[in-house]
């Protein structure tokens, strides 16, 4: 059996999961009627102590969506080098919004206070871009699921409310963050204008994600969602698995952490590997030894029927799920191990 460790995107709804989503009560949502989405929306908006919530497709188009509601063609946000929202949303931010990205080189993909006040651009000097919005990522995907410290996301907000700028959470695997390190939605909810959720990655549902944030923004966010594309009809069976993943589904995640971080100790020890970087919850990054044939790696593993993701300049990564169990598991640490 091929054990799929290239990422958490690839888990299948449970039986349980799928049962619930066919007893779903549904409607037409463009016209706000699924009574499923609505529940959803509602109960997430709740849980983020935010004044409203908007249940789209994907993730990427949550997050464009935000970007949107935040700025203007020609202006400017703030991110880290290694954020989604540049690096994986194919130029989004640049056709559907027309503003660019003023780049950080933070630590994993996090970035501090003081870069962002840094980067900003003078208001009055008119050559450069007007710097509107700051986009941060929790945890960081290509930082390894690296999860913020709280108290610096509070000084970040101290930021741009003195220059009067957005704040975005890019929270696609926020639910991680918030098991990893015992936090609560409402101390994000707290802090971010707008906040972007995936119920299709660690929570396991087969699509969706969710926008939340202040009423200012969230009034103009059926129109853009509708102008993306994203308007659906009777999509409730699909935010239904949404509601099941989070009265089931979160909790677990420590279960996922747990083997990562087996799995990144055993990885230091081995000696075809060069370096293995923090792991705090799903995701393993390393790197293999110069010496070692990278292809010759991936075929042993190919062979062993456990794919993994390359992405690129020499860094792998493994990410685990609730599709991955303990069998599993001693598999992979086993193979890992007779390399």
């Amino acid at each position: 059996m091929k054990i799929d460790l290239r990422s958490d995107t690839l888990t299948k709804p449970t039986p349980a999961m799928l049962d619930f989503m066919m007893k779903a009560q549904v409607g037409d949502d463009v016209y706000k009627e699924d009574p499923t989405v609505n529940e959803l929306e509602s109960r997430l908006a709740k849980m983020f102590k935010m004044d409203s919530a908007l249940y789209f497709p994907t993730g990427s188009m949550a997050n464009q969506a935000a970007i949107k509601l935040h700025t203007q063609p020609g202006e400017q946000l703030i991110a880290d080098q290694y954020a989604h929202v540049y690096n994986y949303e194919g130029g989004g931010v640049s056709f559907n919004s027309g503003v660019s990205c003023k780049l950080i080189n933070g630590t994993r993909g996090m970035i501090t206070a003081s870069q962002v006040e840094a980067a900003i651009n003078p208001p009055d000097f008119y050559h450069s871009p007007l710097t509107t919005l700051v986009c941060l990522e929790n945890t960081t995907n290509k930082g390894g699921g690296a999860c913020y410290d709280l108290e610096e996301i509070k000084k970040i907000k101290a930021v741009s409310n003195k220059h009067g700028l957005g704040l975005h959470l890019d929270g696609a695997r926020l639910w991680n963050a918030l098991v990893a390190k015992g936090e609560e939605p409402s101390s994000y909810g707290e802090l971010f204008d707008t906040i972007s959720v995936c119920l299709s990655k660690g929570l396991g549902a087969p699509m969706g994600s969710v926008l939340i944030g202040k009423r200012q923004f969230m009034d103009k966010a059926m129109r853009v969602r509708k102008v993306l594309g994203g308007g659906m009809r009777q999509v409730g069976y699909m935010a239904a698995a949404g509601l099941y993943a989070l009265d089931h589904h979160v909790d677990r995640m420590a279960e996922d952490h747990q083997r990562a971080q087996e799995i990144a100790i055993l990885l230091k020890d081995q000696t075809y590997i060069k370096s293995v970087e923090s792991t705090e919850t799903n995701i393993i990054i390393f790197n293999l030894k110069d010496t070692i044939d990278g292809a010759s790696f991936a075929n042993y593993l190919f062979e062993n029927q456990i794919a993994i993701s390359d992405m690129g300049q020499g860094k792998l990564r493994i990410v685990t799920h609730y599709d991955y169990d303990k069998t599993a598991h001693a598999r992979v640490l086993d193979v890992l191990d007779r390399f």
